[in-house]
């Protein structure tokens, strides 16, 4: 199947712009942007050189609507983040100041090229360690691949009807007319591998899509990015193929089929349904063959079927979907590896142990509980399990009416989500103090950095923290979360008045967060902690929010970005969405580390509602937990001072120029965040000025 049709292209670096299609891509991938942002790009890259007022603009891009400038600054940020353009020394989009924007790279017109596409079954494969296996034997390495390309990828894919795309030094890319013999070709590769007939394994990825075909033969586009991110995401000697290539090869086969969930790859915009290839209808997936499997890179987790211990058949579908939701929400934490439900609910209706589980599905976690029944109130258990010591690491119970099952379901998942993913960093924070020097690994080192970043108030641990997430990088330059990580070093040193604003300190903030964000713009954590730095740090608020906002629409169930976006809100000059945001992230982590911050947070939102006592009264409970925190020093002084208690807020404002003797009025908005509104920051100037506070 094959079609073509005559597009107007733009093309500048890398980059395509298709303006009938309304698609941007770069080497062939589609980039995901807004319309209004591609409004703009467009209209500045047909007149490259040429100064385009802000006012020209935006009566081009909204003409239907009447908005600010700030909302053509949010887009036009947008635009230059898909472009990977750099904070410091844009490349394609240039602001003139007091003007506008000119887009200042070249730009080939192609008026009338004509693209082919056809739809194609694509297969992708590589070599697992292959960088590794070269560093140990190099030649012998190097030449067992050939062989294995001549003698059996070759032959095999002349079989099926393949045709090779091209080779890379660890991997090979191929075309078949059909996913069927895809499929075929795949599984008699890797069967022959598995039977012992190389010391190399690959890992395959298939796909079906759409693709586009180069002048030179080469295939290009998201059927071809899919089926090589389902390859990087393979386990070792196995296949993994898109619900595309299932749809169509299932039951043709004598072959079984693990469902993996929905998977969410590196430049794709839509997650994609994943299933492993298993050797028999009945059997394990290819890669699960033989020994116990062994622990992925990052921490496991298995979820098994809840006990129902009513005898009331009607909970069990309560049970099993409560499961389901507590599987799906875990999955949005792309830090955690989380088994896919058709794995975990063969366990259903068995007695096993939680070793026995952790070697059969290659875990270190396993969550399990029941639901119990009485008239109509239920009582739903959790306990969260090391696998492989069999300690507990965390447990609790749900109680509530069965008037709406449904909003019971989606409280008990919240709140188990919200529990389990700190429980399970904080243990593999605690597994990493205890490994040897010469064990220490990129991650390893991160998460000792994490447990210094946790030290919120401590300067000496956050200096650390940055040590430690910076020699992870150098281990690992691609560790996209201890970028973010590091560039939220800063955060902290800021808003404690540790830092010194230089230029230096703000592009170096900057470059931690904008290169996170290049390198995985689909983890949750990284859009939160990149845009917190970029917010409070580089003082870019409109971005900040809107990377946090993603970050949310991503991961509902990150308390961290609720906290980070309530911050927001309030400087954004909305303290009544402010207080719902930081009590959703208090509800998701009622006892976790930011609690003294999110507490303060409330309080400042309290005093922008002129509620000085109920400020006071938060801003209290804050340093119960820690009376050093600075912010929460800060706005106890102000709020106490605005409710006509001097007294009081004259002795915390003693305290707080003890932790910061340096502070004034004058130099404060130094440490506060990015405020919009002028009255908010001369008001908290007013409360610590009463409070005593020297000019």
């Amino acid at each position: 199947m094959s079609s073509s049709g005559v597009h107007r292209t733009l093309r500048f670096g890398p980059f395509e712009l298709l303006s009938s299609k309304r698609v941007l891509r770069r080497d062939g991938v589609t980039l995901s942007l807004g319309s209004r942002a591609f409004d703009i790009l467009s209209y500045l890259a047909e007149r490259p050189g040429k100064v385009i007022g802000k006012k020209e603009l935006i009566d081009h891009v909204w003409s239907d609507v009447t908005v600010e400038e700030g909302s053509l600054r949010v887009h036009v940020a947008a635009i230059r983040k898909a472009l990977e353009d750099g904070q410091f020394g844009n490349r394609y989009i240039a602001s003139v100041k007091g003007r506008g924007y000119s887009f200042i790279e070249s730009v080939v017109r192609l008026e009338d090229s004509t693209e082919q596409r056809r739809l194609a079954a694509i297969l992708a494969a590589d070599v697992v360690g292959y960088s590794a296996l070269l560093q140990r034997a190099e030649e012998a390495t190097y030449a067992e691949f050939e062989r294995l390309k001549r003698e059996l990828i070759a032959p095999s894919l002349s079989r099926h009807e393949g045709r090779l795309i091209k080779t890379t030094g660890d991997g090979a890319l191929a075309e078949f007319a059909s996913p069927l013999a895809a499929m075929r070709c795949a599984v008699e590769i890797q069967d022959h591998l598995a039977s012992g007939g190389s010391p190399l394994r690959l890992r395959v990825g298939l796909n079906l899509g759409d693709v586009i075909v180069g002048q030179d033969g080469d295939l290009y586009g998201d059927g071809i990015t899919i089926a090589v991110r389902l390859e990087g995401i393979t386990d070792p000697g196995g296949i993994l193929i898109s619900e595309k290539v299932y749809s169509e090869v299932e039951g043709k086969l004598d072959v079984g089929f693990e469902d993996r969930g929905e998977q969410r790859l590196k430049n794709i915009s839509k997650p994609v349904r994943a299933y492993a290839v298993c050797t028999g209808a009945h059997s394990a997936p290819i890669s699960k063959l033989g020994a116990a499997l062994s622990l992925p890179d990052k921490p496991s987790i298995a979820v098994l079927p809840f006990q129902n211990m009513s005898g009331d058949p009607e909970q069990e579908f309560f049970a099993d979907g409560m499961v389901e939701e507590i599987i799906t929400a875990l999955s949005r934490f792309k830090a955690l590896f989380v088994i896919a439900r058709n794995s975990s609910f063969t366990y259903k209706g068995r007695a096993v142990e939680v070793k026995q589980v952790g070697r059969e599905l290659g875990v270190r976690y396993v969550l399990e509980g029941s639901v119990r029944k009485a008239a109509d109130r239920v009582r739903i258990t959790g306990q969260l399990i090391d696998a492989a010591t069999g300690a507990h690491l965390w447990a609790d119970r749900f109680d509530g009416g069965l008037g709406d099952i449904f909003d019971l379901q989606d409280q008990v998942t919240e709140r188990v989500v919200g529990a389990i993913a700190p429980a399970v960093e904080t243990a593999e924070i605690e597994r990493a103090k205890y490994k040897t020097t010469e064990s220490l690994d990129a991650y390893a080192i991160y998460l000792r950095g994490l447990a210094k970043f946790y030290q919120y108030g401590n300067r000496l641990a956050t200096a650390e923290a940055l040590r430690l997430f910076n020699s992870a990088i150098e281990l690992d330059p691609e560790f996209a979360v201890a970028y973010s990580h590091a560039s939220h070093c800063y955060a902290h040193a800021k808003t404690n008045s540790w830092s010194s604003g230089t230029a230096d300190e703000l592009a170096e903030a900057s470059r931690l967060a904008q290169r996170a964000l290049e390198l995985d713009k689909d983890d949750a954590w990284v859009l939160c902690g990149s845009g917190w730095a970029l917010a409070l740090v580089v003082r870019d608020l409109g971005v900040g929010t809107s990377l946090v906002d993603r970050a949310l629409m991503l991961n509902s169930n990150l308390a961290e970005a609720w906290r980070c976006s309530g911050w927001m809100r309030i400087w954004l000059g909305d303290p009544k969405l402010a207080i719902e945001h930081f009590a959703r992230a208090m509800r998701l982590s009622p006892l976790g580390r930011w609690l003294v911050d999110i507490q303060s947070g409330i309080a400042h939102a309290h005093f922008f509602l002129d509620r000085y006592d109920e400020a006071a009264s938060w801003a209290a409970i804050a340093l119960q937990n820690d009376p050093d925190f600075q912010a929460g020093v800060r706005i106890s002084a102000a709020s106490n001072a605005m409710a006509g208690r001097t007294g009081e807020a004259h002795e915390t404002v003693v305290r707080l120029q003890r932790l910061n003797s340096a502070l004034r009025v004058s130099n404060l908005k130094h440490v506060l965040g990015p405020y919009r509104r002028a009255e908010d920051l001369t008001r908290y100037e007013e409360g610590l000025r009463k409070a005593g506070l020297p000019e």
